[in-house]
């Protein structure tokens, strides 16, 4: 054995703990610990000291706990049995698990049983050196990631499974919904774990579940999952078609708005307004109730100028008397028989296609009764000629 040995681990970063295969070193061993890295020292199967990172030389000052036993008088051998485990710090990233079951639990929406399996990925990292040799290692030489895993499974399965179901009671998550609170539901599951993890010297700093196995062939999973997305199909359905409605109801109000600008600026160009605008259409329809004999509607129609102010009813009055006045002037006159225009008193030819006029004989405006000329009313219908 060489008088001054140097102990170190230099391996990869998916082993959790190693062993150095030197063991029974004499007092002037050098310990080398890199950083990310602790050194647990033990004799006759105990630990005692932990070393964190640097370069130490193995002699009672380093090692309060051991005593004199590497200083003994006899030539710097160790007559005692020691041993020196490194532990790897280093958080291990994207480690897999999964369940090796099915987790049974009520489904909250609809209330049927079903059963679903999980997996994903967990991040680890050495929280308490100490401990963790002596509950997960004990007397192995090093442990890896699959290791580790392997020793821990059982115990994660434990957890895991009635973890999910608690969370997804609790919370109320809808089995076809699942997939879009994935994020939060890891956080809750991550919680729960901590502690757990931790009593084995630990660290759990991530744990995602990237998918849920759901029971796809079983009958009432997929009777209930074709009922739910009809659901959500006639919402969205529903939706839509609200969507389209308000569009065309703003398409409309849209070109109801664009009409009333284009005419009120009509109108401001011709120099007139809405109200005046409105006296001319009742003035005209006045007109045409007289001029079709309905004498009786006159005061009816004299009546409805009453709101429309002084100015307008001048306006509307004037619109009225012309229409009336151009109309009465054609009631005595002749209707053409050539192309039954009417013809003014006193007129010999037809002033729209040039038909000589018969005279002595005049044609009612109202009934079509041929009358003798100077008659002052119809005999038939009883229309005033003059």
């Amino acid at each position: 054995m060489a008088f001054a040995q140097v102990l170190k681990y230099e391996g990869d970063n998916k082993t959790f703990v190693w062993k150095h295969p030197d063991e029974d070193f004499n007092s002037t061993t050098q310990l080398i610990v890199h950083e990310s890295q602790e050194a647990v020292f033990f004799k006759n199967g105990q630990a005692l000291d932990l070393f964190g990172p640097g370069k130490y030389t193995l002699e009672t000052d380093n090692i309060p706990l051991i005593g004199k036993v590497l200083n003994i008088a006899t030539g710097g051998d160790n007559p005692f049995h020691c041993e020196v485990y490194f532990i790897n710090k280093t958080e291990q990233l994207n480690i897999k698990w999964g369940t090796d079951s099915k987790v049974q639990y009520i489904e909250p929406t609809y209330g049927f049983p079903i059963a679903v399996g999980a997996s994903g990925e967990l991040s680890l990292a050495v929280k308490d050196s100490r401990k963790l040799l002596v509950k997960v290692v004990g007397t192995e030489n090093y442990i890896d990631q699959e290791g580790l895993m392997s020793k821990l499974r059982a115990f994660l399965m434990s957890k895991v499974k009635p973890y999910i179901a608690k969370e997804m009671r609790e919370n109320a998550i809808n089995i076809f919904q699942i997939d879009e609170h994935l994020i939060e539901f890891s956080s809750g599951i991550k919680s729960l774990l901590n502690e757990d993890f931790e009593d084995y010297g630990m660290e759990l700093t991530k744990f995602v579940i990237t998918n849920f196995v759901k029971p796809e062939d079983d009958p009432m999973y997929k009777k209930f999952k074709e009922l739910y997305f009809r659901q959500y199909a006639d919402v969205a359905d529903a939706k839509l078609r609200q969507q389209v409605e308000l569009i065309e109801t703003d398409t409309k109000a849209a070109k109801i708005v664009k009409e009333s600008e284009a005419m009120a600026k009509k109108r401001a160009q011709e120099g007139y307004t809405y109200q005046q605008e409105k006296g001319f259409e009742v003035a005209r329809d006045i007109a045409n109730n007289e001029a079709k004999g309905q004498f009786t509607n006159l005061g009816v129609g004299l009546g409805t100028m009453a709101g429309v102010g002084v100015g307008m009813s001048k306006i509307v009055g004037g619109a009225l008397n012309e229409t009336t006045n151009s109309t009465q002037k054609g009631l005595a006159g002749n209707v053409c028989k050539a192309c039954g225009a009417t013809i003014g008193a006193g007129s010999k030819f037809c002033p729209e296609c040039g038909a000589k006029v018969e005279t002595g004989v005049v044609v009612c405006p109202k009934c079509g009764k041929e009358v003798p000329a100077g008659s002052k009313f119809c005999p038939e219908c009883g229309q005033a000629l003059q």
